[in-house]
C-alpha cells in the first residue's frame, strides 16, 4: 500500500529531475514530460503549485523552464508533498459531515499523516539526487564545459 499520492510522487520526481538537470540552463517542461512519461496537462498544474510554494522558480523565454528556488539541501520531500497536495484537496469537494469522521477517524488519520510527513521532512532533494546518481536509473547529466 502506497501512502503517497500519485501527484506527490510525480512532484518529488519532477523536483529531483530538475535538480539533476537544471545546470547550466533551466529545464523546459517538455523535457520533463518526456523523461517522466506524462501528458503535459498533468505536469503543468503541478509545476505551478511548486512555483507558488517557493520550491521551483519559473524562467520565461526561449531558453526558459524550471529550476530550483532554493538549495537542494533546503528542500525536503515533505515540502514537495505539502505543495503538491495543497491545491489537490480542493478537487475532492466538501468533507463529510459525520460525528464518527470528526471525532474518531479524522484525528487518527491526521496523526498518521503528520508522522508520515515527519519522515518525509527528513529526506532532502540532495539525498534523493545522491541516490539517483549512485544508483543505475539512467540519469544522463548534461556535459558542462568550463572553457572560455
Amino acid at each position: 500500500m502506497n501512502l503517497l499520492s500519485r501527484r506527490s510522487l510525480l512532484a518529488i520526481a519532477a523536483v529531483v529531475d530538475i535538480a539533476l538537470h537544471a545546470r547550466p540552463s533551466p529545464v523546459p517542461a517538455k523535457l520533463l514530460v518526456g523523461r517522466l512519461g506524462l501528458p503535459p496537462r498533468h505536469l503543468e498544474t503541478l509545476l505551478q503549485a511548486l512555483v507558488h510554494a517557493g520550491i521551483l522558480k519559473s524562467v520565461r523565454g526561449p531558453r526558459g523552464g524550471y529550476e530550483l528556488a532554493r538549495e537542494r539541501r533546503r528542500i525536503t520531500a515533505g515540502d514537495i508533498t505539502r505543495a503538491a497536495m495543497s491545491d489537490a484537496a480542493e478537487d475532492l469537494g466538501p468533507p463529510p459531515q459525520s460525528a464518527l469522521v470528526d471525532t474518531v477517524v479524522a484525528p487518527e488519520v491526521a496523526a498518521a499523516s503528520a508522522a508520515f510527513l515527519t519522515v518525509l521532512d527528513g529526506v532532502t532533494v540532495e539525498d534523493l539526487c545522491r541516490r539517483a546518481l549512485d544508483g543505475d536509473v539512467g540519469i544522463q547529466l548534461p556535459e558542462v564545459n568550463f572553457t572560455i
